[in-house]
């Protein structure tokens, strides 16, 4: 068995059509499927629900699930905000600007743009509270293949020390100094 690709990934909301809406008018997500029932198809449990389905280009989609009936949403409070995070990819640099420019124009916090060498990013929440990462690309071969090669041995490293391997901190401190 070999998996083709992400069929969707789900994720819970605190208002369906809110999300739709946001997801439309600050990512130009187009909402492509809702799917509503008063019982859980997998489990059986009663437990009305709306789940909605979001085009995220590529041949990729986004769900939510809105759950009334349950406690209101929270988060891992063990794990720090920034780690859990949706992150998706943007055509250029430019594109990314123009969106953080079109968040902040609303009041929306956005973090960046974060230059990783290798693609530069910026942060945001949806309404539900979910941490959104847009990247564009800005990586060379080169540095595609330092990091390949990089890969095993810092894995290894970090597997007994739980220290940061230094392999590839030109990402982030500057360093860089290639094609």
């Amino acid at each position: 068995m070999q998996i083709q690709k992400i069929h969707h990934v789900a994720y819970r909301c605190k208002d369906a059509k809110q999300t739709v809406e946001w997801y439309g008018k600050y990512l130009n997500m187009n909402f492509i499927l809702a799917i509503a029932e008063n019982e859980v198809p997998s489990t059986k449990e009663p437990d009305p629900y709306m789940h909605v389905f979001l085009d995220a280009g590529g041949g990729n989609v986004l769900a939510f699930f809105e759950l009334p009936t349950k406690p209101e949403m929270g988060r891992d409070e063990n794990t720090p905000a920034w780690t859990q995070h949706l992150a998706m990819q943007v055509a250029t640099v430019d594109e990314l600007l123009e969106t953080k420019a079109k968040l902040e124009a609303d009041g929306i916090e956005v973090v960046g743009p974060t230059d990783h060498t290798i693609f530069k990013s910026i942060y945001f929440f949806d309404p539900s509270g979910h941490r959104l990462e847009l990247a564009a690309n800005t990586g060379t071969p080169k540095m595609a293949k330092m990091l390949d090669e990089a890969k095993w041995d810092m894995l290894n490293e970090w597997a007994i020390t739980k220290k940061a391997p230094q392999h590839a901190r030109w990402m982030h401190d500057g360093s860089y100094a290639g094609e």
